[in-house]
């Protein structure tokens, strides 16, 4: 839930990923709202399912295949759902798994409010 929170106004959440050994999924977060070095350092530490999940998220479509080559099907649904693909949505809630459906809205309200440089690097 922290990492959901990250999309709202309260930093703290950020924080307390990075101070309780969660620094990747702050990394991830960083990285979903448009860091470049949140992303290098994803790949840097070899977080590269988190680092094609941004990508997916991004509507890249290599991440996207990435993810489902290497078995990673709930976060290529969850990035999905995010992209409000009706699939990917009934997929999470097929297997119960509401919580990605959740933080999903939660990053696309995020998203919505927000510019971004689509000159991002690609996965």
């Amino acid at each position: 839930m922290a990492f959901g929170e990250t999309f709202g106004e309260n930093e703290h959440f950020h924080q307390w990923l990075l101070e309780n050994g969660f620094p990747e999924i702050a990394a991830l977060s960083s990285a979903i709202k448009g860091s470049e070095t949140a992303f290098g350092w994803l790949m840097h530490h070899r977080f590269f399912h988190l680092a094609a999940l941004d990508g997916a998220i991004d509507k890249q479509t290599a991440a996207m295949q990435w993810l489902l080559k290497h078995g990673y099907t709930i976060l290529f649904h969850f990035a999905g759902a995010v992209n409000e693909k009706v699939e990917s949505i009934e997929w999470l809630e097929q297997q119960q798994l509401g919580i990605f459906i959740h933080l999903a809205i939660r990053i696309r309200f995020y998203r919505e409010n927000q510019t971004f440089d689509y000159h991002k690097k690609q996965f």
